[in-house]
């Protein structure tokens, strides 16, 4: 379909009364792209097919246009070449509007003239000799342009059935023709159609016209599914055998979500100030489920655990019955030894009971870290470290009254070989004083 104003561009051009052929051409193609040809062509052909709707002139404009609209190609490659055959054909047409059309179909021939399309159509109607046109029969017509296309011309099984959709005005009476001479109009006036202005009428149904008919639609029942197979999925239709689930986090408030994870992203680059921080504990307190959606992942602890430990423990102890807490636990394994991340560890095993295998592994992580540094100095101070979180673990579970390595009563008791590598580890770094007291604090747990 077009639009009301490309319509009112359209009728326009038809009612260039002093432009000559060449230049209603010209000014169609500057005017409408190549994309909109079909549609105004389409709409020009249900015109047409009505003798009443155009004036001579608008319809010598209108085959012209058409004819225009595929002059690039081959008149056989324009799908409206019957339209143009047919017309020049038609015995009860003008004669003028014959010729005219016959000069379009042979426009690539030697015989054209095209002296023709430099006139307006009132100088090419006033000076048309019949005398000077020869008019082939339909059939040769046919001949011409349809014999190489196929043996024997296609014919919809629904032609017949179909009802056109451009329906004549009742208003009309029926023995009036397309010359504005015999319709009723007063000087100044316009031509009217029916009750209608014609001007109105025509631009109004431009936007409307197609080819498609109105035809029948063809029902036919639908056909049956296949059985099922052996393992094939059923698809399932909501009804009342299936409880629907609702999500309720939808339109929800998502601004306190957006504070919280703000927040977590400064927190995984530097130091949060306390007011910040109670805010962060504040928002998880409140919202629980916050903690899945504030943009915290397993890679991202140990910057969070270096950064800001007190934050870090909020949140492990939010996720302890997540199934990624056990990815969370393998980052803390792995991370360096540090003193915010044993102050993590530390923090935890005084609020949630943790695991006995990470436990015994973190302690393990421990000692090895200390075994493996070169540099003295920084090997004493990691020793004092260990030591005091270990003195700080097990002094915890003695007035909780459980055994320290019994956080999971098995430290001591059940992993006996544990407690005697942290002994072994205490004998080696004896000369510090941390160790040495650490090694008489195991004793008294035997």
């Amino acid at each position: 379909m077009i639009s009301i104003e490309e319509s009112k561009a359209l009728f326009s051009l038809l009612s260039s009364d002093q432009s000559s052929l060449n230049e209603v051409m010209s000014e169609f193609n500057s005017k409408f792209p190549s994309y909109l040809h079909f549609r105004i062509c389409s709409a020009l052909a249900t015109l047409l097919e009505d003798k009443v709707m155009l004036l001579p002139n608008q319809r010598l404009y209108a085959f012209c246009i058409i004819y225009q609209a595929y002059s690039s190609q081959k008149p056989l490659n324009n799908p409206f070449v019957s339209l143009l055959v047919n017309a020049a054909s038609d015995e009860k047409a003008s004669q003028y509007e014959r010729a005219l059309i016959l000069q379009l179909l042979s426009s690539t021939g030697s015989g054209i003239n095209k002296e023709v399309f430099k006139q307006c159509v009132a100088d090419y109607i006033k000076g048309f000799d019949p005398s000077s046109i020869t008019f082939p029969a339909r059939e040769q017509l046919q001949e011409q342009f349809f014999c190489n296309v196929c043996s024997e011309p296609y014919n919809c099984l629904f032609k017949n059935a179909s009802v056109i959709n451009a329906i004549p005005d009742p208003d009309v009476p029926s023995q009036c023709d397309a010359t504005s001479e015999e319709f009723d109009v007063q000087p100044g006036a316009k031509p009217k159609i029916g009750s209608g202005n014609r001007d109105e009428t025509i631009t109004g149904l431009l936007p409307n016209l197609s080819l498609e008919g109105l035809e029948p639609k063809w029902i036919r029942p639908l056909p049956p599914r296949f059985p099922l197979q052996e393992g094939e999925l059923v698809w399932l239709n909501p009804d009342n055998n299936h409880e629907l689930l609702w999500d309720y986090g939808m339109c929800a408030d998502t601004s306190r979500g957006a504070a919280v994870r703000d927040l977590i992203e400064k927190a995984l680059k530097d130091s949060l100030t306390l007011e910040q921080q109670e805010q962060v504990l504040v928002e998880l307190t409140y919202d629980a489920k916050l903690v899945y959606h504030c943009g915290l992942t397993p890679r991202k602890l140990p910057d969070l655990v270096e950064n800001n430990p007190n934050v870090a423990v909020e949140v492990l102890i939010k996720l302890m019955n997540s199934p990624e807490i056990k990815d969370y636990f393998t980052v803390l394994l792995n991370m360096d030894m540090s003193l915010h991340s044993m102050e993590v560890v530390n923090s935890l095993t005084t609020v949630v009971d943790l695991p006995s295998d990470f436990v015994r592994m973190y302690v393990k992580h421990c000692i090895s870290s200390c075994q493996n540094i070169q540099d003295k100095y920084l090997q004493n101070r990691l020793v004092r470290l260990v030591c005091v979180f270990l003195q700080s673990l097990i002094r915890h579970h003695i007035n909780n009254g459980l055994c320290m390595f019994n956080v999971t009563v098995n430290i001591v008791h059940s992993v006996k070989d544990l407690l005697i590598e942290v002994q072994a580890f205490c004998i080696e770094f004896s000369r510090i004083r941390e160790a040495a007291y650490l090694f008489r604090l195991l004793k008294t747990l035997e």
